[in-house]
């Protein structure tokens, strides 16, 4: 066979579906897994498994897989994110020429990616840190993929990359170049982010609803909405999965309340509070699938506590309203961590761009992300938007409301919480923050500023001797 266009390495249920869409899209393409124990027969599999491709090479020799592609090489991998990813560079490097391009297409953690590309860049070749949303089946009939690096690197995979990627309503590509060294990576991961608020309080609202409604009833009412403004896939898909039965019974009533994760979300969070941001969402998320995983504990102490018997008081307007207002504030906080970031290295991020690409392919697509990419073409941040800010201050009374039917019901609704919390103190003049400031200055003479002078002065006080 004449040469490949394209190399994947790593024939996961991404790396193989990638590898298929790459193929549908007519490039000649080689493909690469390990051959060791237990995954001896993947790529034999694999290629008997579609022998109706003829441009598709599979090779478990790494030196020969290297030798099948066309230069400048262009190879992704797609395997777990971590150590391995550094094994497998470190066995590419004495294979590779000046120019090459390594994209890896996992979820790493962005500072990796950073020291990969320094690294890399010491040996002349290229490296591509690109973060892939969509899962299975987006990988393989369109992902939405967000390549980071440099815009000539870019340039050269481009061609592949955006005729894999999704499309938008207007055709175009869920492909963009999104910025220097791990901005790729680094909006994935925030991507991720959003994602886990957004599950959770469509989890949050099940948990109130299914007090009354049967699933059926809330599936039907997750579908009604979703025929709205509240439009998204994982609402969609929610709905779907609320419908779905088992022999007698319905399949969700049959799933363990013990909610996994890969890490993305807590690298969100830490990030945010590396770089002095209130991503107060991202972290309720993430800790409420840290308190899911104590079930037996859960379970234990549940029997020691009686819930309260009270009436069903859940409005249901008010519900899709604080809705609403929730994941206006998720998707606020998330763009802000994306645009300090971008401050701080120099990544010049699009985020219509970035909204753009998120329209298609992706878990969080939905109809305010198609509506965020003409919101950030005039501002950059969706509190700046009057009719954004308009609908959160129209919103507050019912999600007020809203958390008082959960706490009156028992319910735990820590995501909404969050959105209350941060909307009520990014719009308050006077936090008690003064008092922080004085308690500080006391037992550590950390000084305060002070209302009655310039912000660029700090006092102390010996508190002790007043």
């Amino acid at each position: 066979m004449s040469k490949s266009e394209f190399g994947v390495i790593g024939l996961g249920v991404m790396g193989s579906s990638i590898s298929l869409n790459i193929a549908d899209k007519g490039f000649m393409l080689s493909v690469f897994n390990r051959n060791t124990e237990g995954e001896e027969d993947i790529v034999s599999n694999f290629l008997a498994k579609n022998s109706d491709y003829n441009n598709i090479q599979g090779f478990t020799d790494l030196e020969l897989f290297i030798e099948s592609l066309e230069r400048p090489r262009k190879l992704l991998i797609m395997i777990k994110s971590g150590a391995a990813v550094d094994i497998v560079i470190q066995k590419l490097i004495p294979l590779l020429d000046e120019e090459d391009i390594i994209i890896d297409g996992g979820n790493s953690h962005y500072m990796n990616t950073q020291k990969r590309a320094g690294y890399l860049a010491t040996k002349g070749i290229q490296f591509v840190g690109c973060g892939i949303s969509g899962g299975e089946e987006g990988a393989r009939k369109g992902p939405s993929i967000m390549p980071g690096g440099s815009a000539a690197s870019y340039e050269k995979i481009a061609p592949i990359l955006e005729k894999i990627a999704a499309k938008d309503k207007q055709g175009g590509a869920c492909c963009t170049f999104i910025g220097n060294d791990a901005a790729g990576h680094f909006i994935k991961m925030v991507h991720n982010g959003i994602e886990y608020v957004e599950m959770q309080l469509l989890a949050e609202i099940y948990a109130l609803l299914a007090i009354r409604y049967s699933n059926e009833e809330i599936s039907n009412l997750f579908y009604e909405w979703n025929s709205g403004a509240e439009a998204s896939y994982l609402l969609e898909i929610t709905a779907k999965i609320l419908s779905v039965k088992e022999d007698n019974g319905f399949l969700i009533d049959r799933i363990l309340d013990k909610a996994g994760n890969k890490g993305t979300g807590s690298w969100s969070t830490i990030a945010a509070l590396e770089l002095g941001l209130p991503n107060t969402m991202m972290a309720a998320s993430v800790f409420d699938r840290y308190v899911s995983s104590f079930k037996e504990k859960r379970e234990a102490l549940s029997k020691k506590v009686e819930a309260s018997k009270v009436e069903f008081n859940l409005n249901i307007e008010q519900l899709k309203t604080a809705y609403q207002f929730a994941r206006i504030v998720n998707h606020h906080q998330g763009f802000s961590l994306m645009q300090e970031a971008s401050d701080k290295y120099d990544w010049n991020l699009n985020f219509s761009e970035i909204a753009r690409i998120w329209t298609n392919g992706c878990i969080i697509r939905s109809r305010l992300m198609e509506d965020s990419i003409a919101l950030f073409k005039n501002y950059k941040d969706y509190l700046d938007d009057a009719s954004t800010f308009y609908v959160l201050k129209t919103s507050e009374t019912a999600l007020v409301e809203v958390l008082q039917s959960g706490l009156s019901m028992r319910v735990v609704l820590n995501t909404f919480t969050s959105a209350y919390g941060y909307w009520v103190s990014i719009t308050t003049k006077k936090l008690p923050a003064n008092i922080i400031q004085a308690q500080r200055d006391f037992f550590g003479a950390h000084t305060y500023q002070r209302v009655d002078a310039d912000t660029s002065e700090f006092f102390h006080t010996n508190w002790q001797k007043l």
